[in-house]
């Protein structure tokens, strides 16, 4: 699918942003589009990546580790002089049976999922307090956090947190830095298959969303750039579901009628 074109009320010039994680899948695609809007773009991961999105700048960071953040905000500081817009994107989790799953597991997804945007989110707050337009923070949650969350229990318990994290650090650093998540639906991106399947499973998961297809990544990351965009400058401490109407009831399928 074909990405649309950047309207003109959604201009990053001169914007600097933060993807966390953003060197691929769902954050590569937010990456392009703040780029593609006129953003100058910061990713960051663990190591370097193959490849990053065209015109993005890559530092080496583990936004688990306080020492990490701490070292990343400030070489974004020193080399731009701003932080305006804050993604914290980075997350995910492999399947694993709630039943089984070990103890470091559990503390690695909710660290990468929970603890790693509120650090993320200390540091880019240190910056923007004290910066002219204040910034904003968009907090990637999934629908996981909304509902149960079978072989992945860990990363939905931490996505839940998460929307409630957005809600308290909306309040806490107003009035110059709005908060607000995101809960996005399936998505395809390289790791659709761990959960989907191959490309006829993919297909057959996408008709059971009533738009009639999993979303693609720059159609959530258009509803990112409206929540950093001026466009929502009365909007702070909300979550907005983003996932093509959402999963059919059990029931539908199962009901004979």
């Amino acid at each position: 699918m074909n990405a649309p074109s950047i309207p003109s009320t959604l201009d990053f010039a001169n914007k600097v942003v933060l993807v966390t994680g953003g060197t691929r899948g769902l954050g590569r695609g937010i990456a392009d589009r703040f780029v593609e809007a006129g953003a100058t773009v910061v990713v960051c991961g663990r190591k370097d990546p193959e490849s990053s999105a065209s015109g993005t700048t890559f530092f080496a960071a583990d936004v688990r580790d306080s020492e990490s953040v701490a070292s990343l905000m400030a070489q974004i500081n020193a080399r731009f002089g701003r932080l305006d817009v804050l993604v914290n994107n980075a997350g995910g989790s492999p399947p694993a049976d709630s039943a089984t799953a070990s103890a470091n597991f559990t503390n690695a997804i909710i660290g990468l999922n929970l603890v790693a945007p509120l650090l993320c989110s200390q540091g880019a707050f240190s910056i923007m307090r004290n910066q002219d337009g204040g910034g904003a923070i968009v907090n990637i949650a999934s629908v996981s956090g909304l509902r149960p969350s079978p072989n992945t229990a860990a990363y939905g318990a931490a996505k839940a947190g998460l929307v409630n994290l957005t809600e308290t650090l909306a309040v806490e650093f107003a009035p110059s830095v709005r908060v607000n998540c995101l809960s996005a639906g399936l998505i395809i991106t390289e790791q659709s298959h761990l959960f989907y399947g191959d490309a006829d499973g993919i297909a057959a998961v996408g008709k059971t969303v009533p738009l009639g297809h999993m979303a693609e990544p720059h159609e959530i990351a258009d509803v990112a750039l409206f929540l950093a965009s001026p466009l929502a400058r009365y909007v702070s401490g909300a979550n907005i579901v983003v996932h093509g109407g959402g999963e059919l009831p059990a029931y539908m399928s199962a009901a004979n009628t």
